[in-house]
């Protein structure tokens, strides 16, 4: 019976063999056209929606740019709503956070785009920003030499590794910092004036006063009047030099 039901099978398939063959052919082709079609609809959706996350993107640099530090959280919000892995949105929304003071968030803001990117230099030098503002300055260290061994010549993470490294009092290490940004930008003031701050806190009169100098010529009345108040020129306060020099 099993041989019988197969030759009549046999027998039937020159019957049938066109009418299948067009019904799949046809029923491919349908398939097809359908697939193509869902495949432009979602990529045009994706166009779609990858563009509205650049547009909230750009209106939260807006906002950030205006100081309307909450609208450009909310914008920043948006836009990874859409698209998350989006390390420059959540830069930027950690950098609206720290304007705020709110670091703690910042720096979970910053992590966020390390994780998806982790040679992102300003992810890890805003990270040290954050961190020296709750001054947790080992933390803060360690993040920039992250953002240094990422970009070298980043001045601005020598810098503020200097000011950190100062806060800890390990001024040898501090100065090498400063100096080390001095030399990627000569003019650069705030290098100056925080190696005079290094320099006062060890009581070198010589040294604060070279250094407090060079940051007053480049930006006469700023470090002028912030020497007068800041206390980490106390111990030299009372030299005539040192007088003389932010009057």
């Amino acid at each position: 019976m099993g041989i019988w039901h197969c030759l009549v099978a046999s027998g039937f398939l020159s019957f049938f063999i066109s009418g299948c063959g067009d019904s799949a052919t046809s029923s491919t082709e349908t398939t097809k056209q359908v697939v193509q079609e869902t495949n432009v609809a979602q990529l045009l959706t994706e166009a779609q929606s990858s563009q509205k996350a650049e547009d909230l993107f750009a209106q939260g640099n807006n906002s950030l740019d205006a100081q309307r530090y909450q609208e450009a959280i909310a914008s920043y919000d948006k836009a990874i709503a859409i698209k998350q892995e989006n390390p420059e949105a959540w830069i930027n929304r950690g950098n609206a956070l720290t304007a705020l003071q709110r670091y703690q968030e910042a720096i979970a803001s910053y992590d966020k785009a390390i994780a998806i990117q982790p040679d992102k230099d300003e992810a890890w030098y805003n990270r040290g920003n954050s961190l020296t503002s709750l001054q947790r300055y080992p933390e803060a260290i360690a993040a920039f030499d992250k953002a240094i061994a990422i970009k070298p010549q980043k001045y601005e993470a020598w810098t503020n590794r200097g000011i950190a490294l100062t806060k800890l009092q390990r001024y040898k290490e501090a100065l090498a910092s400063y100096n080390e940004a001095i030399g990627i930008k000569p003019d650069l003031h705030a290098a100056y004036y925080n190696k005079a701050c290094s320099y006062a806190l060890q009581s070198d009169v010589e040294s604060t006063i070279e250094n407090l100098e060079k940051a007053i010529q480049l930006i006469p009345n700023k470090y002028q009047k912030l020497a007068k108040t800041d206390s980490d020129f106390d111990k030299v306060r009372d030299d005539k030099r040192f007088q003389e020099l932010i009057q």
